[in-house]
């Protein structure tokens, strides 16, 4: 009523109160916006999902059957073979994985205002993060559709920006690899209202293992970045997540050169004090930034949002989630400890201040 009122005297007085009212903020005056991306790795319930093949991520006491035995006796690989058998992934072990993710996310400051995430099972288990572990952050709904992925998991969001539509889910497709597209995860596409009611498009996004071929990655950056280009010109957009692009593989393709730079900037090119990756493969002693924020402004004058210089942060500084060599410490459920074998990061964005 109080609205109805005061909108009807602006138009009898057009008094300069009014006028004040109805003019947009200053960039000056707006919040910056922080995103990260996590991958969270294996954040499973402890129910077995008909059609997933989950059949790990279960408590002891659901795997004394003689056909999960079976179905555990199959899998060739010997650590996986024994982690389907004696891993008791139970609540209480869920409770402890939920509170150190929750740790990780709290270097930031008041909270981060979206995050990407990667290998999570389901909405469920992101919307228990935020409302009993990250309450105070006031994140909406979590943002996930299930996807192809064989063994269930999947991206998804956590925003406190209003969500504009309907997210959804764009499955990836390899033409010359159609029997290995169950290993893969699609790219969920997302919209939020910033602070001065532009629209920024998100991207949450886990491409193919190192494992398979650099042609499927190829792949997956091509669709990615025609999703881009299929945005509006007056909207930001974004892409984050597990890229799975190793460091030997970037300096001996070129694909971030050919397939991330000409549509995006890639933060950790912009700077980032003391950083060496996200992620660390032991045996050959290297560090990637598997994981990676790509920043892309709406186009023209409509470009109104940029990376505030020097923002990119690796969140490493829990002790949790560091081992005794100072690499990513992966969770181990048999003694709670770890967090992720990935680290992860986040930027900041900001209005920009026009002359």
């Amino acid at each position: 009523m109080f609205k109805r009122s005061f909108a009807l005297l602006c138009i009898l007085t057009a008094s300069i109160a009014c006028q004040r009212d109805t003019t947009a903020p200053s960039p000056a005056a707006l919040p910056a916006v922080t995103i990260v991306t996590f991958n969270v790795q294996n954040l499973f319930d402890t129910y077995d999902d008909p059609g997933k093949d989950d059949k790990a991520y279960l408590p002891i006491a659901a795997k004394q059957s003689a056909a999960h035995i079976a179905e555990c006796n199959a899998i060739e690989v010997a650590s996986w073979r024994e982690e389907c058998l004696t891993l008791d992934w139970n609540e209480s072990i869920l409770e402890h994985k939920l509170k150190v993710l929750a740790d990780a996310i709290r270097q930031i400051d008041g909270g981060p205002d979206i995050i990407a995430f990667q290998e999570v099972e389901k909405a469920a288990l992101l919307d228990r993060l935020s409302t009993e572990f990250l309450a105070d952050f006031a994140y909406g709904p979590a943002i996930l559709l299930e996807g192809q992925d064989l063994r269930g998991i999947d991206t998804g969001f956590l925003s406190r920006l209003p969500l504009v539509g309907e997210a959804q889910l764009h499955p990836l497709r390899f033409p010359d690899f159609p029997d290995r597209e169950g290993d893969t995860r699609g790219i969920l596409q997302a919209t939020f209202q910033l602070p001065d009611g532009s629209r920024l498009t998100g991207f949450a996004v886990h491409f193919p293992a190192p494992f398979h071929p650099t042609a499927m990655r190829e792949a997956a950056y091509r669709q990615l970045a025609d999703l881009r280009l299929a945005l509006p010109d007056d909207q930001h957009a974004f892409a984050a997540g597990d890229f799975n692009t190793v460091s030997t593989e970037v300096d001996s393709t070129g694909i971030l050169d050919r397939l991330a730079r000409p549509y995006w900037q890639i933060t950790h090119d912009l700077g980032c004090e003391d950083c060496k990756g996200s992620y660390y493969y032991a045996p050959d002693d290297n560090w990637s930034y598997l994981d990676m924020i790509l920043w892309s402004p709406a186009r023209g004058e409509n470009a109104t949002w940029t990376i505030r210089a020097n923002s990119l942060r690796v969140l490493n500084q829990t002790e949790a989630q560091r081992t005794a060599d100072g690499t990513p410490a992966r969770f181990s459920p048999a003694d709670r400890s770890g967090v992720s074998d990935h680290w992860p990061l986040a930027i900041t964005i900001e209005p920009i201040e026009k002359q």
